[in-house]
Order: structure tokens, then sequence, then C-alpha cells
């Protein structure tokens, strides 16, 4: 059992939540300082391995390419709600980014010329959307593992600590600013407090709100929900990217380096369907576009065997090629669906994948609260939101992002470091951290953490996903609400210290709850349709009144709805057809 008293204290210059590549990359530019890591999993399986098709980046090694047209692609991809000064930073900055990978080791596969071999991929165009371009830098598709592995190696060199199974339960606040936190260790059931000059959040998305995802169980939202409950409004919430191509029933990410080097969706009938949603571009158009298009084609009866799934055809490519560029795909396929990719198709449908919103901050990674800048607390990854994807990501600039604003985040700190110093601890929130894990062990309720979790899921697929409308999330918010009420009576089976994922679980669920009710409400308020956010009620785009940012507060009285602006610089708001 968990005592009430047992804290361990560690001190600090620079506490960094999550190890994945936004965390690892953070790190390394801030190695000169006390850096200390905590991470729920351990560092090799930070979600940021699952990446695989590829980092995008105007190199021009196969083709001519521009940062213009990176930039470009990225505005019109996001559905022109992407803030354009961050846009332009970071597509101007993506071959300084992809050479520094280069050189601390990541092994990317190479075109004739030893150069870094680029491929097409959804969305990246050339000359302002005339046709196709290739971007995508990759390492067959492993490029997430390839630069993850490359990074902690990096960190492992600089003699950086790591913390691993931490689990992250409370930002420590004194006033506004942010002087450290509380984390329990999975292994001990220790409770442990750490006070440092600056705090970064890297803790990634929240797709296991949703009962059909491409992420890891691990990634439930830990740090949004940290930031949103010491006062931090969370930006675009209701902006939920669902990869197209998921494998049908089990969500795990057929990559889009598939469609990429070829592949083709087909319906029911053997058809290549996107040509009716995507005349230029077809199955290369961006992810929202394509997830509708396949969720049309089923709704209208084309489904494969009249069901809820389309293919995915590589067959075409031959074996060779798929071996040498998609060779995780090919084994992912044998694996979980008996099928060899070379002489048959892949079912798919799509899954959740990416949160464009996030923790509102600046382009150098300070969180934005209501009253600017919150002292001492940084974020960067996908719980971030800068804004650079805006209402939709476009493949492969993922990774970039982690590389180029953790760069840009640990330059930031380092000059905040010179003038801060280590504050006082709350001591009353540093005790109330402990006692939550001691009253969650002396519940004596009669919900179990993981029914309540399904039903969650559950209700987020089938009403808030990829189409939306009025009462469907009305119902949810009901929904979310009611389970929320339930969660206060949760029993733990396991009482014990050890290794106690009841406890763990049970505290992701209670983030996961608060962060769907800042979903829905968030997808209730935008009454349009942009990017992956789609109203069937409101089918159209309404720039008039919804080119802005959402904010969402927590109150006492339920979230709060504020909003920004947009920053528009280069390109004004056009209409979107691929």
């Amino acid at each position: 059992m968990v005592a009430e008293n047992s804290l361990t204290l560690h001190k600090c210059d620079i506490a960094i939540v999550g190890a994945g590549i936004a965390g690892l990359r953070a790190a390394l530019e801030t190695s000169s300082s006390n850096v200390a890591i905590l991470t729920k999993v351990y560092p090799h399986r930070s979600h940021s391995a699952s990446a695989q098709g590829g980092i995008s980046a105007a190199l021009g090694n196969e083709e001519e390419d521009s940062w213009e047209w990176h930039m470009f692609d990225t505005v019109k991809g996001s559905d022109y709600l992407a803030d354009q000064d961050a846009v332009e930073i970071f597509a101007r900055d993506a071959p300084r980014a992809l050479y520094e990978l280069e050189h601390m080791g990541v092994p990317f596969s190479r075109n004739a010329s030893g150069k870094i071999a680029q491929r097409p991929f959804g969305g990246h165009t050339k000359n302002f959307g005339e046709k196709p371009v290739k971007r995508a830098c990759y390492a067959s598709d492993r490029t997430g593992r390839a630069i993850l592995d490359t990074l902690y190696e990096e960190c492992m060199k600089q003699n950086i600590k790591f913390y691993p199974e931490f689990f992250a339960t409370s930002l420590l606040m004194d006033g506004g600013n942010c002087v450290g936190l509380t984390a329990y260790e999975i292994a001990t059931g220790e409770m442990h407090t750490f006070q440092s000059k600056a705090t970064v959040l890297a803790t990634g998305g929240c797709g296991m709100i949703f009962k059909t995802t491409s992420n890891a169980y691990a990634t439930t939202g830990d740090g949004l929900a940290l930031a949103y409950h010491v006062g931090v409004p969370l930006e675009d919430m209701e902006f939920i990217q669902f990869h197209p191509t998921g494998i049908y029933k089990l969500g795990i990410l057929i990559t889009e380096a598939a469609r990429g080097e070829g592949a083709i969706l087909k319906n029911g009938k053997g058809e290549r369907f996107m040509e009716r949603y995507a005349a230029v571009l077809k199955d290369l158009a961006p992810r929202d576009v394509v997830s509708r298009s396949i969720l049309l084609e089923i709704r209208e009866g084309r489904g494969v065997n009249n069901s809820d799934y389309v293919n995915l055809d590589l067959s075409h490519l031959g074996r060779d090629r798929i071996e040498e560029r998609l060779p995780d795909l090919s084994s992912f396929a044998k694996t979980y669906l008996g099928v060899d990719v070379a002489t048959e198709p892949i079912s798919v449908a799509p899954t959740c994948h990416y949160l464009m919103g996030g923790i509102p901050t600046d382009s150098e990674g300070r969180v934005l609260g209501e009253k600017g800048a919150v002292k001492g607390l940084f974020a960067v990854g996908e719980c971030s939101c800068i804004s650079l994807h805006g209402a939709n990501r476009l493949g492969t600039n993922s990774l970039l992002d982690l590389v180029v604003f953790a760069r840009r985040t640990g330059k930031a700190i380092l000059d905040y470091l010179e003038n801060a110093r280590l504050e006082t601890l709350p001591e009353d929130q540093i005790q109330n951290a402990s006692k939550q894990i001691h009253d969650l062990i002396d519940s004596k309720g009669n919900e179990r953490v993981h029914q309540l979790r399904k039903e969650m899921r559950t209700v987020m697929h089938d009403k808030c996903s990829v189409f939306r409308d009025e009462k469907n999330l009305d119902d949810a918010l009901k929904a979310v609400r009611r389970l929320r009420e339930r969660c206060q009576n949760v029993r733990l089976e396991d009482k014990g210290s050890n290794f106690n994922q009841e406890i763990v679980e049970t505290l992701e669920l209670s983030f996961m709850l608060d962060l769907s009710e800042a979903i829905i409400v968030s997808a209730t308020v935008r009454k349009e349709s942009r990017g992956a956010h789609y109203r069937e009620d409101f089918p159209n785009r309404d720039d008039k009144n919804f080119l802005k940012h959402t904010l969402v507060s927590r109150s006492p009285d339920g979230p709060k709805i504020s909003y920004k602006p947009v920053v528009i610089t280069r390109f004004q708001p056009k209409s979107r057809e691929y």
C-alpha cells in the first residue's frame, strides 16, 4: 500500500515528461543542464517508434522541390486553419533538420546517387498543387523507429537521466508558475516529486479515447490533461485525424507510404474509387479526404463483400519492391491477416490516428495560458498545438514537427534557465497527489475501470469520429459525463504496490474522460466542416464565422469556450480541391 507521505524528492533543471522523439530531441538540446526524463514506458516503446512512412523535407533529391511548396501544401492540407508563421518556420527549417538527423546516424534509405531517398505522400505537391512530388524521406517503413533509436543513443552518450515507468500525476503550480510535478513509480508504488526550473510536456496524443486506433496503449493524453487541470486552455481539440488505412477491425496502421509507392484503394466492385473524390491526387489526397471517401463508398453499398471495409492493393508493385520499401507492412499483413500482400489485398478502414489540437504554445514551446505564457512550462510534439497542422495534418509532417520544434524549445529553455531558479514547492498539492493514490486503493466502489473505458471508447467512436452531427454529439456528451460520475466509484481488485496497472489505468481513464468532454464540446460549437472535423448538419466550411481557433478551458461549471485568430501571412483561404 502507498503511504500518504512516501514522496521522494528529485531536483533538476529540466523535467521532461515523455521519451518519444520530441522529448529526446528537447533533452539533447538542453543536455548541458541537469535533465530528467520521466517516461510511462521504456524509451524504446514510445509511440514515436510506430511512425512508418517518412519525414518531410524539400530536399529535391529526386525532383525539383521548394520550401514554399511545402509550406503551401501544409497550409492547404490544414484547411487554412494552420498558423502560417509557424508553418513557414517549419518548412524553411526542414532540410537542416533532415541533414542533422543524417549526421547523427539515422539510417535513411538511399537513392541511386547515394542521397537520402524520397517518395510521394498524401497532399505533397509541386508548383502549389499542380501534381504530386517526392518529398517524404524514409528509412524503409521504419522511419520513426530509426529516428527514435538514434536520438536515444545520443541521449545515452550525454548521460541524460531516465526515469522509466514513472507516471506523471500532476503539475505543481506556485501561483501561475510551474515549479515541478508529481509522479507515481509503477514498479514500486512509490510517489515522487520532481522540483524543476522548467517542465516540458512531451506525452503524445490521446488516441486511446477511441475504440479503433493506430495509437499505442499508453497514448492516453496524460500531458494534455495535466495542463488542462491547472487551468491551461486546450486548443482545437475537435480536430482528430482518422488515418484512412488501418487494418480492418484492429486499427493497426498500414502506412501511407504504401500509397506513396503506388498502392491503390479499391471498393467492392474492384473500382479505383479515389478518382471520384480527388481527380488530381487520387489515392494521395490528404487523409481527411481519403477517410471520408472510404466511408462514403461503404455507406453507398460499395464496401468489399457489402461490409464496412475496402481493399488496399499492392500486388502490382512486385515482391522485391515491397520487401525493400515496405517490409514492416508486409510483416503486419501476414501476422494479423494471414495475407501475402504481393498477391492479395489488405482489408482496411479508417482508424483514429492523430490529434491536431492540444496544449497551446508559441513557436518556442512556451505554454500559453489565459494570461500569456505560463512561466516554467513548455510543451512539444503531438500534445502541443503551435498551430502547425490546423484542421488536418499531412503525412510525414509529424516527425518533422517533433525535431524542428523540440530543438527550438530546447534553445528557449536554455535561455530561460539563465535567470531561473528552483522555486518553493506547494506542499498541499504534493500531499493531495499522494492522497489520490491512497484513496484509489482504499476505494469501496463497485465500478470496474476496464468496463468504463470500453464504454467511453465505444461512445467516442460511434458518435464523435469521422462524421458528426448535433444529436450524436449531444448524446456523446451526456454519456461521457455519466461515465465520469461512475469513475468516482471505481473499485480496484489489486491493492498491491508493485506494478499495479489498475491504478495507472484508473488515472488514465480519468484523464481521457476529461479530454473526451473537451473534444465533444469543441466539436459541438464548431458548426461547420473543416479538415478532419466533418459536421453532416453543417457540411460546408464557414470562413466568415469559424476561421478561428477554438479554446476550451476547465471551469467549475464545465468546459468554457473562447477563440483566438488564425495567423494568415502568405496564403489566403481558397477552395480545397485535390
